[in-house]
């Protein structure tokens, strides 16, 4: 299966928007997509429209 780079920002508090990159094994790029707004929403309690997906690179190492 392979390793997809998910990079973006979300908004962490007022005029704030933190970077972040997500590594994760998936089939398909929307896939990675998909984990990378469940694990930020999640563990942030940010909902989607607050994150910003900006690139969804293939073959990125963990």
């Amino acid at each position: 299966m392979p390793t997809y780079a998910v990079r973006g920002s979300f908004y962490a508090r007022r005029g704030y928007w933190q970077p972040f990159t997500k590594v994760c094994e998936a089939s398909s790029p929307d896939r990675a997509k998909e984990w990378a707004l469940s694990q930020i929403g999640g563990c942030h309690h940010i909902q989607r429209h607050l994150i910003r997906i900006t690139e969804v690179a293939e073959g990125a190492r963990p």
